[in-house]
């Protein structure tokens, strides 16, 4: 049993950190979802002011990032200069600020399934905002796939008991800034060798969101936070909430990093149906069959795309390893023994 036993114990425990990393990223995500929309929610918490719930994140995570980084050296930061900030880092601050107002806003008007039905739209923006900036490459095929995702988003649009135009609206907007900033990411970061995990990400991106945010804040939700009195900070469900948000991205970090981005996708899915299954039973958020049907049809095309994106990175993985192969077969060659031999006789003479 000797090697192969412990192959296979080295394997099962290898998918079981998997599982357990899935897992995690899974329950802080959902718990970031619900808690928001307890929060923003008119019926339940109401505190309807999405500026400011999203501020108090930024700050909160903003300051953690920087004691994990510059006091505990938990992380090391990335070597960045001030021009490559503001030409990369603040543009990509921009759109994440912009993405999660407009996401956080939209629970005040939508109900948590609807808004896990419309972000089934994220690969057909990603897709085409990527196609766009030639990161992606045009083929009738993947539009046809963004085109059935689209399809079903709009069937589950079409069934929704409780629409509403202004959320949707917010929830698309939304989906557009998060996946231009995914794009960016690519194009202003990725391509210059810098990578940021999401401690270093929150520590570089989180301040600047920060003060994107407070110009809205001041002209849209301070003048009414001032007026009313009665208003206080609930220092234990906002800390627990900005805590939960911290924790995601630890998670983002944990799954993407043992992972990979591919399996968070795949992840996400699953989150997705959980999150409607919970919003129908505990929230009592009502889900009509028209709505599931065309999720189902929204899902199809997801798995799909995440399927092919897979393919894709197995052939990628496939020709890299042959070049590898053929890299160290010339080398084999260059260095026989009768060239050796050859070699040394022509130098000697």
């Amino acid at each position: 049993m000797g090697k192969g036993g412990a192959l296979s114990e080295g394997v099962l425990k290898k998918i079981l950190l998997s599982y357990t990393y899935v897992a995690i990223w899974i329950f802080f995500s959902f718990t970031v979802i619900v808690f928001n929309k307890y929060i923003l929610d008119r019926k339940m918490y109401n505190f309807p002011f999405p500026i400011s719930l999203t501020m108090i994140h930024m700050g909160f995570c903003s300051s953690l990032a920087f004691l994990l980084i510059k006091v505990f050296k938990f992380v090391e930061p990335v070597s960045m200069s001030r021009e490559v900030y503001i030409s990369s880092v603040v543009p990509i601050g921009a759109l994440y600020s912009l993405s999660l107002w407009f996401s956080n806003s939209a629970y005040i008007y939508l109900s948590v399934s609807f808004i896990q039905m419309l972000k089934a739209l994220m690969p057909v923006a990603v897709y085409s905002i990527g196609v766009f900036f030639k990161k992606e490459t045009f083929k009738p095929s993947s539009m046809a796939n963004m085109v059935s995702i689209s399809l079903g988003v709009a069937i589950a649009a079409y069934g929704e008991a409780k629409f509403d135009s202004w959320g949707v609206i917010l929830q698309l907007a939304a989906v557009a800034f998060e996946a231009t900033r995914l794009v960016l990411i690519q194009i202003l970061l990725t391509s210059k060798g810098i990578n940021l995990n999401p401690i270093t990400s929150l520590y570089y991106v989180a301040p600047c969101c920060f003060v994107f945010l407070a110009i809205p804040w001041i002209l849209v939700e301070y003048p009414v936070l001032k007026e009313t009195s009665s208003f206080h900070v609930d220092f234990m469900v906002f800390g627990t909430n900005s805590l939960c948000a911290f924790a995601l991205n630890l998670a983002v970090f944990l799954l993407v990093g043992k992972t990979s981005a591919l399996t968070m996708n795949v992840a996400g899915v699953v989150k997705d149906w959980l999150l409607i299954a919970f919003s129908w039973s505990v929230i009592k958020d009502t889900v009509t069959p028209v709505n599931l049907i065309g999720y189902g049809l929204a899902f199809l095309g997801v798995a799909y795309y995440n399927h092919s994106k897979l393919q894709a990175l197995k052939a990628k993985d496939a020709q890299k390893k042959a070049a590898q192969a053929d890299e160290e077969a010339g080398r084999l060659l260059e260095e026989r023994p009768g060239d050796g031999a050859g070699r040394n006789l022509e130098s000697q003479s």
